[in-house]
């Protein structure tokens, strides 16, 4: 059992947010863990890349600026390319929350491919919504996060709907190994919040996945994420931890005894030729 206690909240903080327990102690997010604790092979490539995609698009523009100012250019490029993918994100997420609940939306024209394409995901497999945007937490294990999605789908040659717990993704990439991590952290969370704010047992589902929308189409992307991923998962959160505690690990150079005493002579010879 961890310290935390009854009941999760979770607080704005401009465009993120947090959660905070019962006593106001605040609860690591699970995507905050996965930040810190699993290793961005993927992410140190694609800054490689957005900067030399910016350099490259932006040749002319660069060279008529002083050396400073290009330099300066340069090392926010990849946070622009970065906070429009975020923002875009952003929208779309909140977008489809309105279309799962059925209610009328106003969509930008950069966005309406993505938006067309999710709603082809909720007509094609007779989404039925379970929960939508919800808050889970494990007390057995400290973490809290947002789910986007539990929804029962017709799925290929079966009768029965099948409930799936789905994250919605859309990035251009595809869908990352640490997913089976983060949804296995939200399959297994002891408690969700209702439209109240009220705490319930977190509702067992069938399957996990990812709906991967895209301005072309979207994938329903199966995900492993058992109670093996979830193992995983806390040993990421360990690892997090350390990450967070270990500056406290290294402690203050020592002194010599006597900083003006007598020293030992280091003498040169040159060789002999």
């Amino acid at each position: 059992m961890t310290a935390f206690v009854a009941p999760i909240r979770r607080k704005s903080a401009g465009r993120s947010h947090y959660y905070v327990d019962g006593a106001g102690t605040r609860m690591p997010g699970v995507t905050t863990i996965l930040g810190a604790g699993v290793p961005k092979k993927a992410l140190i490539d694609w800054a490689a890349n957005a900067t030399a995609d910016y350099a490259v698009n932006n040749w002319e523009t660069l060279g008529d600026l002083a050396v400073a100012a290009r330099l300066n250019k340069l090392r926010k490029a990849r946070y622009e390319e970065r906070d429009a993918a975020a923002n875009r994100g952003t929208q779309v997420h909140a977008l489809a929350e309105q279309l799962v609940r059925g209610d009328t939306v106003s969509v930008p024209e950069e966005l309406r491919g993505h938006v067309e394409s999710y709603v082809r995901f909720l007509d094609l497999f007779d989404a039925e919504p379970v929960l939508i945007e919800f808050v889970v937490a494990s007390y057995r294990f400290g973490y809290a996060g947002t789910a986007d999605l539990i929804a029962d789908l017709v799925m290929p040659g079966e009768t029965d709907p099948v409930r799936w717990l789905l994250d919605i993704k859309t990035n251009r990439s595809g869908v990352y190994g640490e997913t089976a991590l983060q949804l296995a952290a939200y399959r297994h969370a002891d408690v969700y919040l209702d439209a109240d704010g009220a705490e319930q047992p977190m509702i067992p589902v069938e399957r996990a996945g990812v709906v991967h929308v895209r301005a072309d189409g979207f994938s329903l992307v199966p995900v492993t994420a058992d109670q093996a991923q979830l193992r995983t998962f806390r040993y990421v959160q360990q690892i997090a931890a350390f990450v967070d505690e270990s500056p406290a690990l290294i402690g203050a150079p020592i002194d010599p005894p006597d900083a003006d005493g007598e020293i030992a002579r280091v003498v040169y010879e040159r060789p002999t030729l």
